[in-house]
């Protein structure tokens, strides 16, 4: 088999891997979007927020160290002690819960009924405040994420692709862990979707809020519902990122990753985020694979916006979204 194409397949496969991760952080844009119909532009910022939380737990580090020891002239760093990753994984989902009810009672309960734009802006202005907050109760420097999960070259498929085809690929452990953990977390979203009395209630408020009302929902539960929900998303997908790259101010950044993905799978679909993430992922490694060469290289930075492009003008409702027609 051509070198070439045992390059194209070792790409491929790391573009999946790649896809999986963008998938993750879209999955939060889509659970705040199919409830509310706000687009979360804070979903980055609560992953770095959530990834920082853990490790500062973990490390047993004193929330606001630096600020106290600023106003008190005291030398406080860490309480002395580490908790397991386990606990303190629960205990960074109990402070992403309480998150959700603190934006929901202090800010989104009080914009209901509002134009898309001031609620879009509301997140603007919550995703500054979370990388402010995150800064002042961990400190800004990057921070090493150790969770156990396995990282390094999969020596299985390095064996067996170089046995097969005389050329070993290069897959990471930490992208196969994170692609298994990203389909066990979408196959429970759409059975909690599907299949439970909050899932059900979830999809009445995502059709007609008034409607669900009438009935007996609560939307300020559903909401904070939907946004812990999120927050457990940005927990996962700011695990998986900071395992690979380091806790640091990158990682908020994912959220412009999680656009593109969007865009392809539809702002109201979750299956379609993991579809719209593996086409981004592979798509972006085959074209500079491919074509990068021709062109000077670094495509991966504009290939995933100008495909995104093609789908606004052509199928602005991406590949599962609603189609909305709007009768006057």
């Amino acid at each position: 088999m051509p070198d070439q194409v045992l390059f194209a397949m070792e790409v491929t496969l790391n573009g999946l891997m790649a896809g999986v991760l963008y998938s993750l952080v879209a999955l939060g844009f889509v659970l705040i979007f199919k409830a509310s119909g706000i687009f979360n532009y804070a979903q980055g910022v609560m992953a770095l927020f959530a990834a920082a939380t853990l490790v500062g737990i973990m490390d047993g580090q004193v929330p606001f160290s630096h600020l106290i020891n600023a106003i008190f002239g005291t030398d406080l760093h860490h309480f002395g002690w580490h908790v397991p990753a386990l606990l303190a994984i629960v205990l960074t989902v109990g402070v992403m819960i309480v998150l959700a009810w603190l934006v929901q009672k202090l800010v989104m309960r009080h914009l209901v009924n509002q134009e898309p734009i001031i609620l879009f802006m509301a997140t603007i202005g919550l995703a500054y405040f979370l990388e402010g907050l995150s800064d002042l109760m961990w400190g800004s420097s990057i921070k090493t994420l150790d969770v156990g999960l396995p990282q390094g070259i999969n020596d299985t498929i390095d064996r067996v692709t170089f046995d097969a085809f005389g050329y070993g690929f290069f897959i990471d452990n930490l992208d196969i862990v994170a692609a298994i953990i990203a389909a066990l977390l979408v196959i429970a979203l759409m059975a909690f979707n599907q299949y439970t009395k909050e899932g059900r209630a979830l999809r009445a408020v995502a059709d007609d809020h008034q409607a669900a009302l009438s009935v007996g929902i609560s939307l300020n539960f559903i909401w904070v519902l939907v946004w812990s929900l999120a927050g457990f998303v940005a927990l996962v997908a700011g695990m998986m990122w900071g395992a690979k790259s380091g806790v640091q101010f990158s990682l908020s950044l994912i959220a412009l990753k999680a656009l593109p993905v969007l865009m392809l799978g539809g702002f109201t679909s979750i299956p379609g985020a993991i579809v719209g993430g593996l086409i981004i992922g592979v798509g972006e490694k085959l074209f500079e694979f491919l074509i990068g060469p021709m062109v000077g290289g670094a495509t991966e930075n504009w290939f995933a916006y100008v495909l995104a492009l093609l789908f606004l003008v052509f199928r602005p409702q991406g590949l599962f979204g609603e189609k909305i027609i709007e009768r006057v």
